[in-house]
């Protein structure tokens, strides 16, 4: 009887199905932390270049984080990636109206 119930546990092991104790817990769903890719390429459109390419490479770190299972991780480079996005469409729209300014406001004769 005894080699009947080691058998059937070598069985088990062999088959790689999950043990009866982990089958009663319920999966963990953790929601996906924001990345913001999209207000990272949209940044990229802003003549701001060193720093929106800085929000780009956050924001596929938070991505690569969220896969590999580091929820906390991902969701510090997300808002990361956020932070840099933000003050790359600043900066550049600074550089855009400073060059508006100096454009129109000098005058070639």
């Amino acid at each position: 009887m005894a080699e009947l119930a080691a058998h059937a546990d070598a069985k088990r092991a062999l088959d790689g199905g999950p043990e009866p104790s982990q089958q009663d817990e319920p999966p963990r769903a953790e929601p996906r932390p924001k990345n913001y890719l999209a207000l990272s390429i949209f940044s990229c459109f802003c003549p701001a270049y060193p720093i929106n390419i800085v929000a780009f490479v956050f924001s596929i770190m938070a991505l690569n984080s969220y896969s590999q299972g580091d929820i906390e991780g991902s969701r510090r480079l997300g808002r990361n990636a956020l932070w840099v996005a933000v003050a790359s469409i600043i900066i550049g729209l600074l550089i855009i109206g400073i060059y508006c300014v100096v454009r129109f406001t000098t005058h070639v004769f």
